[in-house]
């Protein structure tokens, strides 16, 4: 037998023993995947990580056994008791880590299994959907203009692009409240044999949002209850675990500070970062700004974010300007984004580089705030992207001022105060029947929902 010979055959063997392994991995990542009740795949442009905490805690305290995981600011796996453990990775994020995710775990006692969308580019989208998750249930969160370079460049084009993770015959939910864009979603779901189901923030009352101690969204919210609906979860057990549930990072949570002896109400709303979102944030926060209070907003740009940095430099004069009385700007993109806002009618004398032209300490980026705020009081927002020097200085000075208050959310998540009813039943005996509602049913519900 020749050399070459035998080379060929040790390809042949290596080849059919990876293409076994391949199956193998197949079969059994399947077959977890068949298993469970409830399969949740949450997509959208704004809210996936804190719609999908939400909705584990729904599921939770509907006594679901349930796996979360979340992709966003911080990549986490969400246990069957709300325990939260961090996903450490080895180079850039790779859509595979959903199957490492089911592999590890979706344990036999497991029923429910929500987690979150981590492609963008629409081929991986349904790469994820068909293959990953293959979902009862997918959520839209909404469609927003944010990943155009990848999605498209109208709003039209996104949805169009979000909607290759709907299921085949199932449901598909959503909160966006432009009825054409909805229309546009249904559309795509009849073409999958699915129904869509309207997340209406209106059947939200004020009542329902006490429970929250951080900024949440009447559309998170109704999502959450959609979800109840269909799985059979009271109300009041849904709203429960969503009031549970351990907010992602970088949630806002308004506290005051001292700074320079100004009373400084910190507004850490970096993970807003589209125009929407934006504007909805600031007409639900305004009136929890103390009056007469000078309010500075930070445009925090990173230099892998320039669509960003080029959307809230046009989002300030436009959209923002009678909400901020001044702008500190960090990170990169000072000369291009301070040009823009000066052109389109923004105050340069209410502009103030504090970024990496400047490379500021910490003590010069207070003593900047102070000396703004006119008066005894400000509000300080933080906007557009979490990671820059000059943020994550800031944000770690707020921290360290909290002390012993301050807890992360892996510490939250293991509160017993936040434990679901559910837990109880992580060994249920028996074999259990899937509780998500069918096509059928869910057409029915539709129609009692009004959509």
């Amino acid at each position: 037998m020749t050399r070459a010979a035998i080379a060929l055959g040790l390809l042949v063997v290596i080849g059919a023993v990876l293409l076994f392994y391949w199956a193998m991995s197949v079969r059994g990542h399947q077959r977890r995947l068949r298993q469970l009740d409830v399969r949740v795949h949450v997509n959208g442009i704004r809210g996936k990580s804190t719609v999908t905490r939400l909705v584990g805690g729904v599921l939770r305290e509907g006594g679901y056994v349930t796996v979360g995981k979340t992709t966003g600011s911080a990549a986490r796996v969400i246990g069957p008791h709300g325990e939260e453990t961090p996903i450490f990775r080895r180079g850039a994020a790779n859509i595979n880590e959903q199957i490492d995710i089911v592999a590890e775990h979706i344990r036999p006692d497991v029923e429910a299994l929500v987690i979150e969308c981590m492609a963008v580019r629409p081929l991986y989208q349904q790469y994820s959907q068909d293959y990953m998750v293959r979902s009862d249930v997918t959520i839209i969160t909404n469609v927003r203009e944010d990943h155009q370079e990848e999605m498209g460049e109208t709003l039209e084009e996104i949805a169009d692009s979000m909607a290759v993770t709907i299921p085949r015959g199932g449901v598909v939910i959503t909160a966006e409240d432009r009825p054409y864009l909805r229309e546009r979603l249904r559309k795509r779901a009849e073409e999958r044999g699915s129904v869509l189901v309207y997340a209406d923030p209106e059947s939200v009352d004020d009542e329902d949002m006490r429970g929250f101690d951080y900024l949440q969204f009447k559309t998170n919210v109704a999502i959450g209850l959609t979800i109840a609906r269909l799985c059979g979860v009271s109300r009041q057990a849904a709203l429960e675990g969503m009031w549970k549930s351990v907010p992602d990072i970088g949630v806002v949570r308004l506290r005051s500070y001292d700074v320079r002896g100004k009373s400084v109400l910190w507004v850490p709303m970096f993970a807003a970062n589209d125009r929407e979102s934006v504007k909805l944030t600031f007409e639900t926060l305004q009136a929890q700004f103390p009056p007469g209070a000078t309010v500075i907003g930070i445009l925090n740009n990173r230099r892998d974010r320039g669509r960003r940095a080029e959307l809230f430099a046009h989002m300030v004069p436009d959209d923002l300007s009678g909400y901020l009385d001044h702008v500190v700007t960090f990170g990169a993109y000072e000369d291009t984004v301070t040009k823009t806002m000066v052109e389109r009618g923004y105050g340069r004398d209410r502009i103030h580089r504090m970024g990496d032209t400047v490379q500021p300490t910490l003590d010069q980026i207070l003593d900047k705030v102070a000396d703004l705020i006119d008066g005894p009081s400000g509000v300080l927002v933080g906007m557009i992207n979490i990671h820059t020097e000059q943020a994550e200085l800031l944000i770690d000075h707020f921290q360290e001022l909290r002390g012993a208050e301050h807890r992360n959310e892996i510490d939250e998540s293991r509160d017993p105060r936040r434990a679901a009813i559910g837990v109880s039943r992580l060994r249920r005996a028996g074999a259990h029947q899937p509780r998500v509602a069918a096509p059928a049913e869910v057409t029915e519900e539709a129609g009692r929902l009004n959509v």
